[in-house]
C-alpha cells in the first residue's frame, strides 16, 4: 500500500525531468519543450523509508518515456550519477530524487513485484483521519511470475543505461524497457505490462531473469 500526501512540490517532478530527461541516452524527442505525464505507478518499500513511483513521460508529441523514481529524505551513498535533484515537500520537507534503476530498494521492489505477480501497489490519500482511494493512471499486469521462493535483492552491482537500462544484482538482473512499445524482441523473462490512456494495449514495461 502506497499512502500519499496532498503536498506541493517545488520544483514539480515533471520541472526536475524537464530538465535531466534531455542528457539521457536513451532519451528521444524535443528539447526545451514542456514534459507531461502519461501516467504512474507505484510499488511499496516494506521498510516505509523510500518512495518508489514511476512514471510515464514525454512531450506532448514525442514517444513516452519510462522513468522509475525514488524519494528520499538524505543522499544516496554513492549515487551522485543517478541524482535527478532535490525538491522541497510541503509536508516532508526536502526530497531527494533519484533514478531509481541505481536505487537498491527500487530494484528489490521490481523483482518482488514481478516474480510474486503482487504488480503495482494500491495508493491512497489520508484526508481527515480516513483514508481514500486513488485510482491508477496505469493498469500492470505480471506474465511468467514464479512460484518458488523469491530471491532477496541485496545491492545493485552495475547499471547499464541503455535503450533499455539493465539492472545487475546479487541474484537477478532486471530490465527497464525506456520507450514502451518499442525495440522489446529478443527479451525474455518473466515479464511487467501496463497500459494508460493513449496506450490501448499492454505491452513490456521491465523484465526479470533469474542468475
Amino acid at each position: 500500500m502506497a499512502l500519499l500526501h496532498k503536498a506541493t512540490l517545488r520544483p514539480t517532478k515533471l520541472d526536475l525531468l524537464a530538465t535531466w530527461l534531455p542528457d539521457r541516452q536513451w532519451f528521444s524527442g524535443p528539447t526545451g519543450v514542456e514534459v507531461v505525464s502519461r501516467g504512474a505507478y507505484r510499488f511499496d518499500d516494506p521498510a516505509g523509508e523510500v518512495g518508489i513511483e514511476t512514471m510515464l513521460v514525454g512531450a506532448a508529441d514525442g514517444p513516452v518515456h519510462h522513468v522509475p523514481l525514488t524519494y528520499r529524505a538524505a543522499p544516496l551513498d554513492g549515487a551522485d550519477a543517478w541524482l535527478v535533484g532535490t525538491t522541497e515537500h510541503s509536508v516532508l520537507g526536502r526530497r531527494w530524487v533519484y533514478d531509481g534503476c541505481a536505487d537498491p530498494v527500487y530494484a528489490a521492489a521490481l523483482a518482488h513485484a514481478i516474480l510474486t505477480g503482487s504488480g503495482q501497489a494500491e495508493q491512497y490519500f489520508e484526508v481527515d483521519g480516513r483514508r481514500e482511494v486513488r485510482e491508477p493512471t496505469v493498469t500492470v499486469v505480471v506474465d511468467g511470475a514464479v512460484d518458488a521462493d523469491v530471491p532477496a535483492v541485496g545491492n545493485v552491482r552495475r547499471v547499464v543505461d541503455e535503450d533499455h537500462t539493465v539492472i545487475d544484482t546479487d541474484t537477478v538482473e532486471l530490465v527497464i524497457v525506456r520507450r514502451p512499445g518499442t525495440g522489446v524482441d529478443g527479451l525474455a523473462g518473466a515479464t511487467l505490462k501496463g497500459r494508460w490512456d493513449g496506450q490501448s494495449t499492454t505491452v513490456p514495461l521491465a523484465y526479470v531473469r533469474m542468475l
